[in-house]
């Protein structure tokens, strides 16, 4: 496995599971209990914590996965330049 490809399955990984807690929201009967729910709140959590300090939740809309996942390409994309 080369670094790139490395680097493309992390930042699809982390991509994904952001996404899988931006859907769990949709559904608040999924208990937080649940050993599934659990390992992704794990995962996101320190991703989006720094976020939510400097952007406030909104009334209605966290903005903060959608600014994680804005990170993650960036961040991804440049160290495919680098690395790739």
């Amino acid at each position: 496995m080369s670094i790139a490809s490395l680097i493309e399955l992390i930042g699809t990984f982390f991509y994904m599971v952001i996404l899988a807690r931006v859907i769990l929201t949709w559904f608040p009967q999924v208990r937080r209990e649940n050993p599934v729910v659990q390992i992704i709140y794990a995962v996101t959590e320190p991703i989006l914590r720094p976020i939510r300090r400097f952007i406030p939740r909104g009334p209605m809309i966290d903005f903060a996965p959608m600014i994680a996942i804005f990170l993650v390409i960036i961040i991804q994309r440049i160290l495919l330049a680098a690395f790739g």
